[in-house]
């Protein structure tokens, strides 16, 4: 355990400065730059940035934190980013790099600072596949601590329930190691509770051996968003679940890494995934395909660690803001209210508006029980904009109007990574009440004196 200078006496950068190995950075020093998100319109301006060379460089800010009253913010790429002002120290876990494969146990144990495409590097020559996102260039410990959704979800389950361990900083700068047997109460609440129950440094993780898979996305003229997304739902009912996909209303900029034919224009995108063989995978898709002619068809047999041509994110960082919800079902009438509020006659200004088909694996019993509190969401509802000029006033309400427009066959919950907010009335639609009452007390019992209560977590509320 590190010992600590006397902090009462110095400022809290000096403090840092004493005992953290890694780079302390106050404003306008080398290294306060990387306060700078992935999602940039979110304002993050730490009173220091603690670029943590290691745990222990994690733990002493905990303790210098709470010596001077601040709290402690974490960041790996900012894609979930929220505010934090200058009563935030702010830890950059990028340093904390480890990642190796034991492929004989079809494992691997990933740190704080790793993307997914790295580790989809290592596990690739064992013919081992890590359980990403959409997108791999996002970081894994983020990913994992709101359970993560995948584009082959349906098939595996969530990527959380493949969790076996994690090493984490908690409010009290203690380190943990966290499994099923040891703290069994923060490896249910890590798996879901985001960032509530301490500083994740480093998580154990199941590799399943999936080499390729057949999938990519059909791409449909804006014209066809009607007939396509009527079909899409009925074509959905009886999905099989080694089949996996979503639909997304484009609305793509022109830019270089655009294809021209989806470049400036309203297009569709119906999405898809399957571990079926390719005979079996693409007999289910033919019926989306016979839909209406598409603009670009990339589905195909792919390798695995091709995986983030499915969705294609974007990957440049940007001003995006994102409203969220899951339907209980998607009826004929929600179609139409969908296409209404955001189809290629609504004049809608989002980038994109996605239904991801959930249920399969995925609504299963975890075999260890987690956070995560919504396997009966049948649909989640995604709407992203970009706040730039000239529609950046109007993204936020017109998104709201989306999620609103689709009400009725909502279940009024939200998925802890499709939302990201420091809310806590949104954040509370991310957990049953139980589950609510368990986290914010285990984060008072391990975080008594408030040090990380920024972001996205689950607290008691203070008198």
């Amino acid at each position: 355990m590190t010992t600590l200078p006397s902090l009462q006496t110095t400022d809290p950068i000096s403090a840092l400065r004493a005992i953290v190995t890694g780079v302390v950075a106050a404003p306008g020093e080398p290294g306060y730059e990387r306060a700078v998100p992935w999602n940039v319109s979110v304002p993050v301006t730490p009173c220091a940035v603690v670029l943590a060379a290691d745990a222990d460089d994690i733990s002493a800010t905990v303790r210098v934190a709470a010596a001077h009253g601040l709290t402690v913010a974490v960041a790996a790429t900012g894609h979930g980013a929220l505010p934090v002002d200058e009563s935030s120290i702010l830890v950059h876990t990028s340093a904390l790099s480890e990642c190796t494969v034991d492929a004989a146990t079809a494992t691997a144990r990933v740190g704080a600072g790793v993307r997914w495409q790295q580790v989809i590097d290592e596990a690739t020559p064992h013919g081992l596949a890590p359980l990403v996102g959409s997108a791999p260039g996002i970081g894994v410990v983020g990913f994992l601590t709101g359970c993560g959704i995948g584009p082959l979800v349906r098939s595996v389950g969530l990527s959380s329930d493949h969790v076996r361990s994690f090493d984490v900083v908690t409010g009290t700068g203690a380190q943990l190691h966290v499994t099923p047997d040891q703290h069994a109460e923060l490896f249910w609440g890590l798996r879901g509770g985001k960032a509530t129950l301490g500083i994740v440094t480093a998580a154990g993780i199941d590799l399943l051996p999936i080499a390729e898979f057949y999938g990519g996305a059909l791409y449909f003229d804006g014209a066809d968003a009607g007939a396509v997304l009527r079909a899409w739902r009925e074509w959905t009912v009886d999905l099989p679940a080694d089949a996996n996909t979503s639909i997304a209303f484009l609305q793509l900029p022109p830019l270089p890494d655009v294809p021209p034919p989806l470049a400036g224009k309203f297009t569709v995108a119906v999405r898809y995934a399957s571990l079926a063989d390719p005979q079996t995978a693409a007999a289910t898709l033919a019926p989306m395909r016979a839909v209406a002619t598409p603009i670009i068809d990339m589905v195909a047999m792919m390798p695995y660690a091709a995986i983030g041509a499915v969705h294609a994110d974007p990957v440049d960082p940007m001003p995006t803001h994102e409203q969220h919800t899951l339907l209980a079902e998607l009826t004929p009438e929600g179609v139409e209210a969908l296409l209404s509020a955001a189809g290629p006659d609504a004049g809608s200004p989002q980038v994109i508006v996605e239904l991801r088909l959930l249920g399969g694996a995925m609504s299963q019993p975890a075999p260890v029980h987690s956070a995560f509190c919504h396997r009966d969401a049948a649909f989640s509802l995604m709407v992203i904009g970009v706040l730039a000029p000239p529609i950046a006033d109007v993204v936020p309400a017109h998104a709201a109007g989306v999620v609103g427009a689709m009400t009725p066959w909502s279940t009024g919950g939200e998925l802890p990574n499709f939302s990201p907010a420091s809310d806590p009335a949104r954040i509370a639609r991310c957990y049953d009440e139980d589950t609510t009452a368990w986290l914010a007390a285990l984060a008072d019992d391990h975080d008594p004196d408030g040090v990380l209560r920024v972001g996205q977590v689950v607290r008691t509320p203070r008198a």
